[in-house]
This record gives C-alpha cells, sequence and structure tokens, in this order.
C-alpha cells in the first residue's frame, strides 16, 4: 500500500481483507503449542504486575491465561498500544500506518503518544496494513506466551491457528462486527488478558472523566450534530457512531449523524454518492485526511457549499501528518484518546 495512502483506505483494507489461506506445518504449530502449555504456573503476580491465573470470555470462546505474560504478540491493529499502557512492550505488532521509504524508526512506534513508551525498543511487524492477514510463521517465531487480537477481524480459522502458537484473545463477545466494539470494551477486555483489569476500569474511568469534563465545559456541543469524514477515492466517506472516531465526538457532547449508520450497513463506514452529500450537513464536520488529501476535498464543490463549511464549522484534522491528530482518533486507545480529545475539544471550541 503506498505510503500517502489515507487513514480511510487503511481502514477499509484492514476490514475488508481475507485472512491467508497459507496453512503452517503442522509440526511447526504442534510444536509452538507444546512448548507454550508446558510454560505454566500458578503465579499470583508476575512480571506484568497482574493477578493470575485468569480465564478471558471472548468471541472466539474463553482463554486460559495461567501466569504474566512475558512475550505478547499483538495481532490487533491498535492492540499495542492498550499493552504498553500497562508498560509491557509487544514482541510482535502490526505495521497499521506505513512507514515513509527510508524512514526510521518506524512511524508506528513514534506517535507522541506512544514514543516514550516504546523507548529504543523495536518490534518485529507481524502484518502490515493491507496485508491479507497475519504472518503465523513470524508470530511463531517469536515465541509468544500471549496473543492479543482483539482489535481485529481474525477469523475462526486464523484464530484456531494462532491459539496453537500461543494463548489467544480475541475480540469481545459480543462484538459481532469487527472494529465495532466500543473502545472502553476492548481496554478492559485487553487489561483482563494481561491480568490488569482493575486497573484499565481505572483507566477508561479517567479517559471517561476527561470526556464528561469536555461536554460540561461546552454546553453547546450537545445542541449540535457532528460527524466524522475522510476524502476517499475522490468521494466523501463519512464514518459511523458505532466507529470509534464517531463515538468520541459524541463522547464529547456532540449528537452523532445516525442516517449514515442505516446506510452504512453494518461497516464503520460508509461512500457517499452525490445525491447522498445532504448525509453530512450538519452542523460540525471533523475532517481526518493528511494535507493532499483535504485539499482534494475543498475543491468538491458539493462539499464547499455544504452550510457548515460556509459558515466555518469544519475541523481540517492531520492524520499522520504533524500532530497526527486523525491517527490518536482512529486508533482510539488508552494511550492516544486524552491526545485526541484535547486536540478535537480545542478544534470544535
Amino acid at each position: 500500500m503506498p505510503h500517502q495512502a489515507t487513514t480511510l483506505t487503511r481502514s477499509w483494507r484492514r476490514w475488508a481483507a481475507i485472512l491467508s489461506a497459507a496453512i503452517l506445518g503442522a509440526s511447526l504449530l504442534a510444536g509452538c503449542g507444546s512448548d507454550s502449555a508446558d510454560d505454566t504456573g500458578d503465579d499470583s503476580q508476575g512480571a506484568s504486575g497482574g493477578v493470575f491465573p485468569v480465564t478471558v470470555e471472548h468471541y472466539f470462546g474463553s482463554t486460559k491465561i495461567t501466569k504474566a505474560p512475558k512475550r505478547v504478540v499483538s495481532v490487533g491493529y491498535t492492540d499495542d498500544q492498550a499493552i504498553l499502557a500497562f508498560g509491557i512492550k509487544p514482541v510482535g505488532m502490526v505495521d497499521q500506518y506505513p512507514n515513509p521509504p527510508g524512514k526510521t524508526p518506524d512511524i508506528n512506534t513514534q506517535w507522541p503518544w506512544v514514543k516514550d513508551k516504546w523507548g529504543d525498543t523495536r518490534p518485529e511487524v507481524i502484518m502490515n496494513n493491507g496485508d491479507s492477514g497475519p504472518n503465523f510463521e513470524k508470530i511463531a517465531a517469536l515465541r509468544p506466551d500471549l496473543i492479543i487480537a482483539v482489535y481485529s477481524e481474525i477469523d475462526r480459522a486464523a484464530y484456531d491457528k494462532l491459539s496453537k502458537i500461543a494463548p489467544t484473545v480475541g475480540r469481545t463477545k459480543a462484538e459481532k462486527e469487527p472494529f465495532s466494539a466500543p473502545w472502553q470494551d476492548n481496554a478492559v477486555h485487553i487489561a483482563k488478558a494481561l491480568g490488569r483489569e482493575a486497573e484499565g476500569t481505572r483507566m477508561v474511568g479517567d479517559i471517561q472523566g476527561k470526556l464528561d469534563a469536555a461536554r460540561k465545559a461546552h454546553p453547546e456541543f450537545a445542541n449540535q450534530t457532528a460527524v466524522v469524514i475522510s476524502w476517499y477515492k475522490n468521494k466523501i466517506a463519512p464514518f459511523t457512531t458505532t466507529d470509534v472516531r464517531g463515538r468520541l465526538v459524541t463522547g464529547i457532547g456532540f449528537k452523532g449523524a445516525t442516517e449514515i449508520d442505516k446506510i452504512a450497513g453494518g461497516k464503520f463506514f460508509t461512500e457517499l454518492s452525490p445525491e447522498r452529500i445532504d448525509l453530512i450537513d450538519v452542523d460540525r464536520i471533523f475532517v481526518v485526511n493528511d494535507k493532499a488529501d483535504q485539499e482534494g476535498l475543498k475543491k468538491f464543490e458539493l462539499f464547499t457549499n455544504l452550510t457548515a463549511v460556509k459558515n466555518g464549522k469544519v475541523s481540517y484534522l492531520l492524520d499522520s501528518e504533524g500532530p497526527a491528530i486523525g491517527a490518536a482518533m482512529s486508533q482510539g486507545t488508552l494511550l492516544s484518546l486524552p491526545y485526541a480529545i484535547d486536540a478535537i475539544v480545542e478544534s470544535a471550541a
């Protein structure tokens, strides 16, 4: 995928990707599974400071984690950040944002909200955004003792393969459609897998406190409808109210553009035809794109004729460039959300 692809391009591919049909050799999977199973114990306090053993119920069943994990692989697009929030550096992660050619270190370890957490650690990339699925051989070679695949579209077949390598936690049990769970649920779900459920719940509460404070400070938001969009393939593409970006703007007090949900058909975004541009003719518009795409959108006459645009009620938020507010919104994690909340409240106010 080109490095200049928009957030939405990345998001669409992560949603639409079909997992690889490549099957690992039975001896590799069986061997790794056996090593993981033998390395168990009843430590109640481990390296991560969590409480174990713990059993996590998820979409694919339940997983028992008997001791504090020391080698965690993140298969979810943003799960690495939730893991980092508890001081654990994943040994493998998904490369969500393509790194600019020749640029090091990886941009995904350099966001303002994660840079200090990663320090000099450079995790192995086990999947690039746009790949058909995770690289099972790479994951096995990392010899993980826990795999987190929460903000992920893995299916049962992929889950079964991962489970043969190490105990694997899938998306939340109630999450029928990938990427539709509230960020709060994902955060606590991952915290539980790390033996840190109480701490995760407290961290979620702190972020909820920031959202509550924003609503209290700006009661005017409650009377306005807002939508988050991107400019994608020369079309306007709004995100639904169940997407993390949509949840964030309603979290600070805006009303969501629920009509978009109806035509999205369960997806986390949709592309608007010219005759349906009226769906984003709302009070406040947040645009998540990098500069080139923002400039393209500003030349689209149907957009410039919207009331919100004419009234200057549009917040243009750079995605991966500059302060990367769009990336912070799109990732919607325990680490990125405080950064995103401060930025979008300032832009809207």
